[in-house]
């Protein structure tokens, strides 16, 4: 641990493990700061990985105002906004690009509290404060991936740049059912989705999901091997094993649905989703026998029935994804922030985000005219308007599973 101030109003420290402060008090400052009664379960205290960096800021009088999940990288896996060619560029010029500081939530594109702080004050403190520690530590370059709206700009007021990218995220409307939602839906694309799931029924499959505590070691064993098969079918390394997921499943059992695909009464597939009180996350899925559609069932409309059923407002699919478009999902804008040491290399990167953000906006405005529905979806406006900041692509990352 190492520790230094913010001016005069902070003390700042360095934890490479999160049991150096109170998981208590971490959690209730994370949920404030995204303005919520609970923390979103991806930056709780229990939720954890890489090379641990994590700064905390306090006030004279000891209590914590703000912190910040950030990690020490030696590579780019995991991240899904992508600065290979970065990378690259340093290394053809004799350059370290790692290690790296980054600020997210690994192996996870879930926009959310990056900067978690109890004011406005304090989070224009804790991005000062990370930008000092990759200044101070030398590293090449600072990358906060995923931040909230008001986040990104106290980020992009201290220095960094940011950059653009889109998910695809569903929108709950208030639906009492799936029906209700596929009304919503243009002809074509209601007859697409019913004829899915009706080839995933034809074929044997029958759906379960488990809740919490209902999911078991002999679940976690399956899942492991759907998500292990999964990655082998991408040609990628899994990053995570049977006891991350086993932990999670003990530690954060509140947030999870486990669904089950299961044929004549043996499993087959499974997705695994995490949900807050507002929001559903898909997160990885993976299957041991080929079935038509089986993937559209498992991750999207599950999750959305599992949405309509718990009354949250939107579902986030994971990276990447223009084929979630015509079963209901919206593009979204994302956003992350990023500071090169080298000026003349973020000079170079600069200029190329200005011209990647034109593209960006280019094809937001197309995808929005490839709307599924007859009209937009009552509420959609206000569940954009609470929505984040997430990357496109996830190839270079062996892809996002939950796509």
């Amino acid at each position: 641990m190492s520790a230094g101030r913010v001016g005069a109003d902070y003390r700042t420290q360095v934890l490479d493990d999160l049991r150096g402060v109170d998981a208590r008090e971490w959690n209730a400052l994370a949920a404030v700061a995204a303005g919520r009664a609970h923390a979103q379960p991806f930056v709780r205290h229990e939720f954890a990985g890489w090379i641990p960096q994590h700064l905390l800021l306090r006030d004279a009088s000891g209590a914590l105002a703000a912190a910040v999940p950030a990690y020490l990288k030696l590579h780019s896996w995991g991240e899904y906004v992508f600065d290979w060619a970065w990378a690259d560029a340093y290394r053809r010029h004799g350059l370290r690009y790692y290690p790296k500081l980054v600020s997210a939530i690994p192996f996870t594109p879930v926009p959310g509290t990056r900067l978690a702080a109890r004011d406005a004050r304090a989070r224009a403190a804790a991005a000062q404060a990370v930008l000092a520690l990759a200044r101070s530590s030398q590293r090449s370059s600072l990358h906060v991936l995923f931040p909230r709206p008001q986040e990104a700009q106290a980020l992009h007021d201290a220095g960094l740049m940011l950059r653009h990218g889109v998910q695809f995220h569903w929108r709950n409307a208030g639906y009492t059912g799936f029906d209700d939602f596929l009304a919503t839906l243009a002809q074509p694309k209601r007859k697409k989705i019913r004829a899915e799931r009706r080839k995933v029924a034809e074929a044997g499959v029958r759906m379960r999901r488990l809740r919490g505590r209902e999911i078991g070691a002999s679940h976690w064993a399956f899942f492991t091997r759907c998500y292990r098969a999964t990655y082998a079918a991408h040609g990628a390394t899994p990053y995570l094993n049977r006891e991350f997921f086993e932990r999670i499943g003990e530690s954060l059992a509140e947030h999870l649905v486990l669904v089950l695909a299961e044929r004549h009464g043996r499993p087959v597939a499974s997705s695994l989703l995490v949900h807050d009180d507002e929001r559903l996350y898909g997160r990885y899925w993976g299957a041991v026998e080929p079935v038509p559609c089986l993937h559209f069932e498992a991750c999207y409309y599950q999750a959305i029935e599992t949405a309509i059923e718990s009354g949250l407002r939107v579902v986030e699919g994971g990276a990447q994804g223009e084929h979630k478009v015509s079963r209901g999902f919206e593009p979204v804008p994302t956003v992350s922030a990023h500071w090169l040491a080298e000026p003349s290399f973020a000079q170079a990167i600069d200029r190329f985000l200005q011209r990647e953000d034109a593209m960006v906006g280019a094809y937001l405005d197309e995808l929005r005219e490839r709307s599924p529905y007859r009209a937009s979806p009552a509420g959609a406006a206000d569940a954009a308007a609470g929505g984040g900041t997430d990357a496109a692509g996830a190839a270079a990352d062996g892809a996002d599973p939950a796509d």
